[in-house]
């Protein structure tokens, strides 16, 4: 009983990991198909998420994501992830160009 209790928690995480990497694929893949749009945007919040990891021999990590979200002239917000070191070259309330693709951030050009 345990042996199959555990080849199926096994074959759950595989199939777990291959829908991720195929959601993943997906993604990429609209995000090359879109248009790249440049719009006039402010930045309307910031934010960070930070991951503790915990490892078996008692060493931890932490992971931060950065998080910008924009308003476009229409009144939507749009939230991108970013690296540091775009994130802390924005500040809220800084007007602009936002250059975009899809889902993914390309820039942001201050007024």
């Amino acid at each position: 009983m345990f042996s199959t209790f555990g080849s199926l928690i096994f074959i759950v995480a595989i199939i777990i990991i291959l829908l991720s990497i195929l959601k993943g694929l997906s993604e990429w893949s609209h995000n090359n198909k879109q248009p790249i749009l440049s719009v006039s945007a402010k930045v309307a919040t910031k934010r960070t998420e930070t991951r503790h990891h915990y490892h078996q021999d008692n060493h931890h990590q932490h992971s931060t994501s950065y998080y910008a979200t924009f308003e476009v002239e229409s009144g939507d917000r749009i939230e991108f992830s970013l690296s540091g070191r775009e994130y802390g070259q924005l500040a809220e309330g800084d007007d602009g160009k936002l250059i975009f693709q899809g889902t993914r951030f390309h820039r942001f050009e201050r007024s």
